[in-house]
């Protein structure tokens, strides 16, 4: 049901994701759909987010996610909000889940250190959702600084984990995408884009997403980042996947400090 992330992450961070395995809900939602807009029945949505939250022990604060770079601290006032219009949110609230909705895109959970003085321990956490254009736009960036800036840690303290999203072989995308990295949509391979035109002559492009973001995040000081290498397309049975199913489930990643 439940994915747990391997890494070296300070002490006192919670972590988890789902998987689709686990809850209520009927195909082509089955089973633990999380989404709430993707048109379930929301009972059984409901039924699943507590089980989800049963499984924290920790009071998640969802997002309005609209593939963009908002960064938005949260706390316990967000969970009798609406929710916030955001694509990624931080916390130094103990028992307070930062949590993202993924179908493909990445999620990435990030916690930093409370240094100098006890630099095991936690200070601040944060959850990231990176499709491509929040990528190429500076999501993470962006919620790497905010993260910095909250817990007063250089990057090279933080420590990132890379969940399961579409992987290389599967995420074809056209010259958009890559204009939008600042690749020139050449036909050729280049690093982490892979030249795949279609049958038909089209010209369209392989990328590592979860790649891109490792290399975004080394440029930006991150030294630590751990990934679970899964890819939602191919593993059918355990993850949604919107590129493969189109009407499918979300599931959801969360990270918070526990509670002392």
């Amino acid at each position: 049901m439940l994915l747990r992330p391997l890494w070296d992450a300070p002490s006192g961070t919670g972590a988890l994701m789902s998987t689709r395995t686990g809850g209520f809900s009927a195909a082509p939602f089955d089973s633990l759909n999380l989404g709430i807009a993707v048109g379930d029945e929301p009972s059984l949505v409901a039924a699943n987010r507590q089980r989800f939250v049963q499984a924290l022990g920790a009071a998640p604060v969802w997002l309005q996610q609209v593939h963009g770079t908002g960064v938005r601290r949260v706390g316990s006032a967000d969970l009798t909000e609406a929710p916030p219009v955001a694509d990624a949110a931080w916390t130094d609230e103990p028992g307070i889940a930062c949590t993202v909705q993924v179908a493909d895109c990445l999620p990435v959970l990030m916690a930093a250190p409370a240094a100098p003085a006890a630099p095991a321990a936690v200070a601040a956490v944060a959850a990231v959702h990176a499709g491509w254009r929040g990528l190429a736009g500076g999501v993470l960036e962006a919620a790497l600084g905010a993260l910095c800036a909250g817990a007063r840690c250089p990057p090279e303290a933080v420590v990132v984990w890379l969940g399961p999203c579409i992987g290389p072989q599967a995420f074809e995308v056209g010259a958009e995408v890559l204009q939008a990295f600042g690749v020139p949509a050449v036909a050729a391979d280049q690093p982490l884009w892979r030249f795949a035109p279609r049958a038909d002559g089209a010209w369209r492009w392989r990328t590592d997403l979860a790649g891109l973001a490792r290399r975004r995040l080394q440029q930006s000081g991150v030294q630590r980042i751990s990934s679970h290498g899964g890819c939602t397309f191919e593993s059918a049975s355990d993850f949604f996947s919107f590129r493969r199913d189109g009407r499918t489930g979300r599931m959801a990643a969360a990270i918070w400090i526990e509670r002392r």
